[in-house]
């Protein structure tokens, strides 16, 4: 029986540009169609049973337009999650060469973007480190940790990270280190975790088993395991996907989804739709099941950490 579920996450439907390989369609890119077509997919998304809500103040306007969805609906059988950490700076200027966002672990920004995140109370239900680091210190800033505390003990939130880059691993291994009264801080990993990236499935499963609540992010690797004319290198994975996308008649998109479901049983798998057709698609991981042949063959067409993470980084924004 699965008992994954598949989340919607706004990093795509509040912000024009976005790190991923799409396709080039013409699309009305002003705030208001953005707004407009964010609070339908938000609408069709709970109409179709989705019932976790993954934003971020980066994501451009996405948490705005979540905040105003939660106000205006008033459903309570919703979850709602955000973050704190990194600020969007693009302004909403389309095709923005600079950067886009601007990590800040820091007691001020934790506290200036938990005035806003908070409005989401009572369904919000998970608060994270926005891709915690190493090298942010954030694990180590005992005034940063212990704020989350307080607010977790106050508000009955879960703690969470988001993770990316080639050290998540580590980055998971000092999280379980941070303690309050012998208790661990963090509830929740946000992980990105892919038939290209699977360097954390061990220490994932082993969270899963101590009661952790995992979400996986990023289960289409950036659009990557679709097939591209720029990554020729992946020839052999388009055509094995392709078949099983033939076989189970659904999208590639479905069978990457669940293959994270099939071999790691996740709570929350994360969509990152730009429109409800999409989640439709998405959607249909939750039909059909791999078999252990194909799950195994599956497994073999990971790549390195490194050669992932390189390579991620040199996608654009578009």
């Amino acid at each position: 029986m699965t008992t994954t579920k598949i989340g919607l996450g706004l990093a795509a439907l509040g912000r024009p540009d976005y790190i991923n390989i799409r396709a080039k369609d013409v699309i009305d890119k002003s705030v208001e169609a953005f707004k407009t077509d964010a609070i339908k997919v938000l609408d069709e998304s709970y109409q179709l049973g989705i019932r976790d809500f993954d934003v971020a103040p980066s994501y451009g306007l996405g948490e705005e337009f979540l905040l105003e969805w939660n106000s205006t609906r008033n459903h309570s059988d919703v979850n709602l999650s955000t973050k704190f950490g990194y600020t969007y700076v693009a302004n909403w200027n389309i095709g923005f060469s600079g950067k886009h966002e601007i990590k800040e672990h820091s007691l001020k920004k934790l506290n200036a973007q938990w005035q806003v995140s908070k409005a989401m109370l009572p369904n919000l239900k998970i608060y994270q480190i926005h891709s915690a680091t190493l090298d942010s210190g954030v694990l180590n800033n005992t005034a940063v940790l212990s704020r989350l505390n307080e607010l977790k003990q106050k508000h009955g939130l879960q703690i969470g990270l988001s993770s990316s880059g080639n050290a998540q691993l580590q980055i998971i291994e000092a999280a379980q280190k941070v303690c309050f009264d012998g208790v661990e801080l963090f509830d929740s990993y946000q992980v990105t975790f892919n038939i290209f990236e699977q360097s954390c499935s061990l220490i994932l499963s082993q969270l899963l088993n101590k009661g952790k609540t995992i979400i996986i992010k990023e289960a289409l690797a950036n659009g990557r395991l679709f097939r591209h004319s720029n990554l020729k290198h992946y020839e052999s994975t388009y055509n094995y996907l392709e078949l099983l996308s033939k076989k189970y008649s659904v999208g590639i998109d479905a069978i990457a989804i669940r293959f994270i479901i099939d071999s790691l049983q996740p709570t929350l798998v994360l969509s990152g739709v730009a429109n409800s057709a999409q989640l439709k698609d998405n959607l249909k991981s939750l039909t059909f099941k791999l078999h252990t042949t194909e799950l195994s063959l599956l497994k073999g067409l990971a790549i390195s950490p490194d050669n992932y993470w390189t390579e991620r980084g040199q996608l654009r924004w578009n």
